[in-house]
């Protein structure tokens, strides 16, 4: 899937797709709640009220600039708590490369936050050492994000994921660590958005006077826009999560914004009483 935003264009290159296997991570989304949600329909759910979702990344190219936005799960991890992460064999980097970019054509990485599924394919194993994958490009990391994750992955889990998908972009010299404000370019600027994660970072898109919000996680799902106190099981602060989401769609709903999610897809964001609800493009 590609939209564009003035002179930046964005494409989906999708990892995994799942149907009705969120319940570990939005525990409250029950089939009847959702059902209560039609709009939700059949873009993000099921007719049996089952969530839709999926792992991907972003690329983001502007005039200048071809920008890898979160990157998965990746082959060939170990240590992951889900099972069905460990060992992957997916030919992700071939679909990446038939869409038009191949590794060495990135020029930037840019993490959201530091978590399993958006740092995968940061590295790939090649002669039994982890390198990053994309051998052409700066790595960007929110520097608070980084350095909660450098001093905090104590968990066996958490550990795993910072020693092969984060640690060996460090050792080869290819991280750059930003504020969580910071502006790429002229096009791409980061928005504080923590609660998900210590130093999780939306990003911002401007280009020829139209915009757009790509979120990462500060939602996983458009039910989480109805429900803002529905937090995941994966939010470090689930208040401060809850907090976030309300200040975050409050500031783009009803405006022309493309919004794409960490895990869904396109939309803008409409007020609905005291919450919101998703509008699919398409």
């Amino acid at each position: 899937m590609q939209w564009t935003i003035g002179k930046v264009r964005i494409t989906k290159v999708v990892e995994l797709e799942t149907v009705g296997s969120t319940r570990f991570i939005l525990p409250l989304a029950g089939n009847e709640e959702i059902r209560k949600l039609p709009w939700l329909i059949p873009h993000f759910a099921t007719e049996e009220g089952r969530l839709k979702m999926s792992i991907h990344s972003l690329v983001v190219e502007t005039p200048d600039r071809r920008i890898v936005v979160d990157t998965g799960l990746g082959n060939d991890k170990q240590g992951r708590n889900v099972p069905t992460w460990n060992n992957r064999t997916t030919p992700f980097l071939e679909t990446m490369t038939a869409a038009g970019f191949a590794p060495d054509s990135i020029d930037t990485v840019l993490c959201t936050h530091l978590h399993v599924d958006h740092v995968g394919w940061n590295t790939r194993l090649a002669g039994g050492k982890w390198v990053p994958t994309f051998p052409n490009a700066r790595y960007v990391f929110g520097r608070t994000e980084y350095e909660h994750w450098r001093d905090h992955s104590t968990e066996p889990d958490k550990a795993a994921v910072f020693g092969d998908s984060v640690q060996p972009i460090v050792d080869a010299d290819k991280a750059d660590l930003i504020p969580s404000d910071h502006r790429l370019s002229d096009e791409i600027s980061m928005i504080p958005t923590p609660g998900h994660s210590p130093g999780h970072m939306s990003i911002l898109i401007t280009s020829d006077g139209e915009q757009g919000l790509l979120t990462g996680d500060v939602a996983h799902h458009p039910c989480q826009m109805a429900h803002l106190n529905w937090s995941s099981t994966a939010d470090s602060d689930q208040a401060q999560s809850a907090a976030t989401r309300a200040e975050l769609f409050g500031r783009f709903a009803d405006t022309p914004t493309l919004v794409i999610g960490g895990h869904f897809s396109a939309g803008h964001i409409r007020r609905d009483g005291d919450a919101f609800r998703f509008v699919a493009l398409g």
